[in-house]
């Protein structure tokens, strides 16, 4: 998840750097020195629709609303397509102490550019509810990483087809073996459902100190640990729907599942649950975590870049979320896993959690690591 080598040039300028440009000059404007001047905060979303609607309709309007005199603007990069741009304007920024166009930033590469020394450091002094959250989810964010929401990939089943479903990894493997075509998961470089079961097989043969190098770094090495869990993966292509061929992305495994068309899928508890919340899966569909090992999780990251000109502001909008009632929005508008201890929640959305322990997941491969693991999944599993 960390990445200790810094982007020391500068990308050729994109859309997205364009846009932030854009973004930047705006709101320098708007955060003029006079005193009745609305003080701009700049949330940039590296990720997805539902977490920008997250920001634009909840939690940016409730910080306006507790913060009279503030404002918060949301850019989107969508699905980080420019993430490498974005991580160059940041060492860029920093290197040349000057305004990166954003001033609070929510994405996958929060931990990378932590560990990079792009964000400003961070804790309890700053940041009060740190001290609320367990200390290896902090850890893993880096010194710049706020942890302020999560999820974790569960397995999801038709309780038509599948009364009881499997309850261990090794349970998992005999159900797909012994029910042909009626399980799937998309492959691992278009989302992160399908990667984590491929990780969680791997996993099952890999020697747990070896385990825990590859997620704390990069060791090519290592790679070897992987190939029986391979071997394994592509045995199960004759069994998975489509016999080898696989989805492209976590949205079409949960259109699989919809349509009755499979019965058993991994999916995101963020994307599973909101999904049964609107209707677009049946409520015969429950989902639950498996062992031996679970499948992976873990928290997702705001970070103030080290050269934004508004940190205090940042800091103060990063400190607003993860405030009980923010944690709710979170949990009911995109069924995401508060970063704080579920206990500080109402009762009925603690009930949306029974069967996931939010406050230990399983974390994934370091971030290089899991690259490999995609290339070489590619090779090694699909086909007949």
């Amino acid at each position: 998840m960390k990445l200790r080598t810094a982007f020391t040039a500068f990308a050729a300028v994109t859309a997205a750097a364009l846009a932030l440009s854009g973004c930047a000059q705006k709101s320098t404007a708007s955060n003029g020195g006079g005193a009745g001047d609305v003080k701009t905060v700049r949330v940039f979303i590296s990720g997805d629709t539902n977490i920008q609607k997250l920001w634009t309709d909840d939690l940016g309007p409730a910080f306006e609303k507790a913060n009279p005199g503030y404002k918060v603007q949301i850019t989107l990069d969508l699905h980080g397509e420019h993430d490498a741009q974005t991580m160059a304007k940041l060492s860029a920024s920093v290197t040349q102490k000057k305004d990166p166009g954003f001033d609070l930033v929510d994405g996958g590469f929060v931990p990378k550019a932590s560990a990079a020394n792009f964000l400003d450091p961070v804790d309890t002094s700053k940041i009060s509810a740190l001290g609320e959250i367990p200390a290896d989810v902090v850890k893993a964010g880096g010194t710049g990483g706020i942890p302020y929401r999560g999820s974790s990939v569960l397995l999801a089943y038709d309780t038509k087809a599948v009364p009881a479903p499997p309850k261990t990894l090794d349970d998992l493997l005999a159900w797909i073996k012994a029910h042909p075509g009626k399980f799937t998961y998309n492959s691992p470089k278009s989302g992160g459902s399908g990667g984590s079961f491929v990780a969680t097989v791997l996993d099952k043969y890999v020697p747990a100190d070896v385990r825990q190098k590859m997620t704390v770094g990069y060791d090519k090495s290592l790679e070897p640990a992987w190939d029986q869990g391979f071997a394994t993966l592509h045995g199960l292509n004759p069994y998975v729907f489509q016999k080898g061929v696989y989805p492209n992305g976590n949205q079409q495994v949960l259109d699989l599942l919809a349509s009755g068309q499979i019965s058993m899928a991994p999916v995101w508890s963020d994307m599973f649950t909101t999904a049964v919340a609107n209707g677009a899966i049946p409520a015969t569909v429950k989902a639950t975590q498996i062992s031996g090992p679970s499948f992976t999780g873990g928290a997702a990251y705001l970070g103030v870049p080290a050269s934004s000109p508004s940190k205090d502001a940042a800091l103060k909008v990063a400190n607003f979320v993860l405030q009980p009632e923010q944690q709710a929005l979170i949990v009911k508008d995109i069924s995401g896993y508060p970063a704080i201890s579920l206990d500080k929640l109402p009762q009925e959305l603690q009930t949306k959690f029974a069967n996931a322990d939010t406050n230990n997941l399983r974390k994934g491969y370091f971030d290089s690591m899991t690259k490999d693991l995609n290339n070489l999944w590619d090779q090694k599993v699909p086909g007949k």
